[in-house]
């Protein structure tokens, strides 16, 4: 078959796009599609450990959002709204960093220009560096006094995206990280871990289904559509992931004694998959590329749960990789009858 991006097209009411999560968190609703049958099953994600397996290995992304999204004025007046990209880099040797450099997607009315200052308030300011492209500047953040990192942080709020059309409030700053998160890093949160409690996971482990952390550090790319016809033209922008020598021991393990893995969202599969080696998976960090679509032969994941992701994205692709493009779209169709949320806030699917 021909890759042609509007084959993962599909329609949905622009209702059904969740702009708050469900209390509580395991109160989502799951969709079970089978891999092997084609069926479908409608539950709750509370329902999940009757769907595994004892002795399954979670796998989850221990990554934690930033408050990465910044508002800040031009000395025209002129108001300039930056997401970093990752966290800032300090500079300078010894002491309390003063300077921080950052790459940064804005959105600004009027054209802007190396040089120009943005400022912040309570003493923090950036001067842009450099526009290496439309749309991204390099900036460096200055401060008066104090840490300037802490000071970006606290002048930054929760980056929701876009499709949430609403202003970050002070409940998504514990809504919008999953209880996994651990390290500072993310500008987008790996969703499908959302949906999890520690009830969720005393279960889990008393039916011998334990839990082993990777990173992988989400960034602005998650959002960027697919615009080329080809889809295998798209290139992933790379992104920061760590695996430690103990979780690649504990994964290696489970693989010798024949457990499933259970990947939570599709950035812990793409770790997965680009550490797995023909001598087992290797511990390591990086930058992670891998950009998996239909055609794609998976190694390491044995089973996948994942929030419903948007038309014409990398992510709706891994899925269709994952379980063929037929069977989630047949399962997108089905999910839209029934009146599932979709997107960051909403439900989620167990394929297996």
């Amino acid at each position: 078959m021909k890759a042609c991006i509007d084959d993962f097209d599909y329609p949905l009411p622009p209702e059904l796009v969740a702009q708050y999560p469900v209390e509580p968190r395991d109160a989502s609703r799951l969709l079970v599609l089978d891999r092997q049958t084609g069926e479908v099953h409608h539950a709750g994600f509370g329902d999940l450990p009757q769907w595994l397996d004892a002795g399954d290995l979670l796998v989850v992304n221990d990554t934690q959002v930033f408050p990465a999204r910044l508002t800040g004025f031009k000395d025209t007046g002129g108001k300039v709204e930056l997401l970093l990209h990752g966290l800032p880099q300090p500079e300078g040797n010894g002491g309390v960093p003063k300077k921080a450099r950052a790459l940064a997607g804005y959105r600004a009315r009027r054209r802007l220009r190396p040089g120009q200052v943005i400022t912040f308030g309570k003493g923090l300011s950036a001067e842009i560096t450099a526009l290496p492209q439309p749309g991204t500047m390099e900036v460096r953040f200055r401060c008066d006094a104090g840490d300037v990192g802490q000071k970006i942080l606290a002048s930054g709020e929760v980056p929701l995206p876009p499709y949430i059309r609403r202003k970050a409030e002070p409940s998504d700053q514990n809504r919008y990280q999953t209880i996994f998160a651990r390290r500072p890093g993310a500008v987008a949160c790996p969703t499908a871990g959302l949906h999890f409690t520690d009830e969720i996971l005393e279960k889990l482990a008393r039916q011998g289904i334990k839990t082993v952390n990777i990173t992988l550090h989400v960034g602005p790319g998650t959002f960027t559509p697919v615009r080329l016809s080809n889809y295998t033209e798209h290139r992933l922008a790379p992104e920061y992931f760590s695996l430690s020598a103990e979780a690649a021991a504990r994964l290696n393990e489970a693989r010798r004694q024949g457990k499933r893995l259970l990947a939570v969202g599709t950035t812990t599969v793409r770790v997965l998959e680009s550490c797995l080696t023909s001598q087992g998976f290797a511990a390591g960090e990086g930058w992670c590329d891998l950009f998996i679509y239909p055609g794609y032969r998976f190694k390491a994941v044995d089973r996948l749960i994942t929030n419903f992701h948007l038309p014409r994205s990398t992510l709706l692709l891994l899925v269709s990789a994952f379980a063929g493009r037929e069977l989630i779209m047949q399962a997108y169709e089905k999910a839209v009858k029934a009146r599932y949320r979709f997107y960051s806030y909403g439900d989620c699917m167990l394929i297996l």
